[in-house]
């Protein structure tokens, strides 16, 4: 045969393909119904692992055999989104969270850091300078004070443009029953501090946080002769140089740090990135969401085993739902095992994420909504 002739066998083959796929979907369809009666559930793992190896037997060789595995698994996969959007037609529109028109910026919010600190600008950003705030020393005496009930919202940084995500954050997002309900961009914009009579040629000592100091490499080699010592947060080290007033000594940290502690800016921008930003999230020990929110944060786990992953994700592809984020955290006491944190845009009214979730529930472990914002 030539070209022209097999690929004439291949469209003959291929429409008898797609006739019995449709077949077997509607086949799907009326287990769907039979399941929506009995209240079984969608996902029954043996009976998958039972039929892929019966439909592998029936393939003439290995390489064959692999292709038969892998084609049954997406069919299966398919068939059984189609059995959750059945089963939640009729279903009774119950909401996971409260819908709400708008947080109370009037409410206590906690920050991590001291006075000055990004975590202050990001606060006073979203809440306003109004707001009734306090700083706590540590991200978990911020959790702890939703916890007792002493704060109404927490403002934690989560990640940054050059730095990354903040690794404790999401450790503390799946230990603590809060959500996220709001978020906040703060650009990070270093700037060289001192007090007055304080110029770059008195310096002899830097002080900032570590992450910050290194941030600001390329302008601090213009200076060898400075010492740099690191510090718990850049405000701390702001307020270090104003207590001691000493013209040898100055910090990088923001302009808010600056204002709060009446220090002169002697150089903005020192830090090589421009970019520079830093995303905060608003947390409450309340399950509450704004009713505009766009962006659904969640963690869960799969099982370890190939391809685990891979069948989850495709939920959010089946859904038309764009996943923005997806990183990865050590299970504690667990070897090799991961708690997945993954970011989506969508609000939880949408029939669409509704039904990505009736799917995540069956497959997946210990699945929180970690908020809608």
């Amino acid at each position: 045969m030539d070209l022209s002739e097999i690929r004439g066998q291949l469209d003959e083959v291929d429409a008898q393909i797609v006739q019995m796929f449709e077949k077997r979907m509607q086949l799907c369809e009326e287990v769907a119904e039979f399941k929506k009666e009995t209240g079984r559930k969608v996902y029954d793992q043996a009976r998958e692992h039972e039929k892929i190896n019966t439909v592998r037997a029936l393939a003439s060789n290995e390489f064959n055999r692999k292709c038969v595995e892998e084609l049954f698994m997406q069919m299966m996969s398919m068939s059984r989104k189609l059995q959750y959007g059945k089963l939640a037609e009729n279903r009774e529109r119950k909401l996971p969270f409260i819908p709400v028109d708008q947080l109370d910026t009037s409410a206590f919010v906690v920050f991590q850091g001291a006075e000055g600190s990004y975590s202050q600008a990001a606060t006073e950003a979203y809440f306003g300078k109004e707001a009734h705030t306090s700083n706590v020393e540590t991200f978990r005496d911020a959790m702890l004070a939703l916890e007792e009930g002493s704060a109404a919202f927490a403002v934690l940084p989560i990640e940054n443009s050059t730095a990354g995500i903040v690794n404790e954050i999401y450790d503390l997002l799946a230990e603590f029953e809060h959500f996220i309900v709001g978020e906040q961009m703060v650009k990070i914009e270093h700037c060289l501090l001192g007090t007055e009579g304080t110029t770059e040629e008195t310096i002899r000592t830097v002080y900032s946080h570590p992450q910050s100091l290194m941030q600001c490499e390329h302008f601090l080699r213009q200076h060898p002769a400075w010492e740099q010592i690191s510090m718990k947060n850049n405000a701390f080290a702001a307020k270090k140089v104003a207590d001691e007033k000493n013209p040898a000594q100055a910090a990088i940290a923001g302009a808010h740090a600056a204002e709060a502690y009446g220090l002169k800016i002697l150089k903005r921008g020192v830090n090589q990135e421009g970019n520079n930003t830093t995303r905060f999230i608003i947390i409450s020990n309340q399950k509450i969401f704004l009713k505009n929110a766009n962006k659904i944060s969640l963690c869960f786990e799969v099982p370890h085993e190939s391809g685990s992953l891979y069948r989850i994700l495709s939920h959010f592809i089946y859904n038309d739902l764009n996943m923005t984020k997806i990183e990865s955290r050590p299970i504690e006491g667990r070897t090799w095992e991961y708690r997945f944190f993954l970011d989506f845009d969508g609000n939880l009214a949408d029939a669409a994420v509704r039904n990505a979730l009736c799917g995540l529930r069956e497959e997946t472990r210990n699945l929180r909504i970690l908020g809608n914002y």
